[in-house]
């Protein structure tokens, strides 16, 4: 991608103190976006914007848990004045259990719905009609592979993002016609913090896919520039599997 390729443009990250969403806020920012993260870990938040002020980019942090409307609808309003506008929101904010379905509890079940399906709902509700009114804006979901198959352990997880998965398809078609894009990427076996407590398992998973090896963080970043990115203005309601090519087997 174009260095500065982002220049004036506002975007906003969920999940952005580890993994997947830290990277991405790297790289936006080095694309010139003035980034606000989002986050739990307050300390880590502003380690992360430090270290981006630091090689010349913009970056705020916004300290938001991301369990109910009222959370994320602020979320989305103190993005709004930072950055003046919204152009990018990065759904990437997630907690994903993996046990076996009557292990779950109902607790689990509404701590994984509210944070991976319920927080993305209202702040798109929160921003994507600012983006309408301008006529331009980009909304990239984070899914998983898991949401489109079967498979074992992951039923709570696997579900939360196939609904994440149908609401990219109909954000496309609700906010598409007034020059929003909303797409989704579909990340494989990643090795991040969050996935850590896998351990030899990720790896296991990873070796059954033709690319025989787990994603590093940034790998799934570069995608999701790549769709907030004008490269990707003929591309609307679809999901990018950046999963080691899963969907080839």
């Amino acid at each position: 991608m174009a260095e500065n390729e982002l220049s004036g443009t506002g975007a906003l990250i969920t999940g952005a103190t580890k993994g997947i969403g830290r990277e991405t806020a790297h790289v936006l920012a080095r694309l010139g976006a003035h980034v606000v993260l989002s986050g739990r870990d307050e300390q880590q938040g502003k380690q992360i914007v430090e270290d981006i002020r630091a090689q010349g980019g913009r970056a705020d942090f916004v300290p938001a848990t991301l369990r109910d409307e009222r959370s994320a609808r602020a979320l989305g309003r103190s993005a709004t004045e930072i950055l003046g506008k919204v152009d990018v929101l990065v759904n990437s904010a997630g907690i994903y259990p993996f046990a076996p379905t009557a292990e779950m509890t109902q607790q689990d079940f509404h701590d994984v719905y509210a944070v991976n399906v319920l927080a993305p709902f209202f702040l798109v509700a929160e921003l994507a009609p600012g983006m309408a009114e301008r006529g331009q804006g980009s909304i990239v979901n984070v899914t998983t592979m898991v949401a489109e198959y079967g498979h074992a352990g992951y039923s709570l997880y696997g579900s939360s993002k196939a609904a994440v998965a149908l609401l990219t398809k109909s954000w496309a078609a609700e906010f598409g016609p007034s020059g929003v894009r909303v797409n989704a990427v579909s990340p494989g076996p990643t090795q991040t913090e969050g996935t850590a407590p896998m351990g030899d398992a990720l790896v296991a998973l990873a070796s059954t896919l033709p690319a025989g090896r787990p994603a590093a963080p940034l790998e799934i970043a570069e995608a999701i520039a790549f769709l907030a990115s004008p490269r990707a203005s003929f591309i609307h309601g679809t999901t990018l599997h950046v999963d080691g090519g899963r969907w080839a087997i």
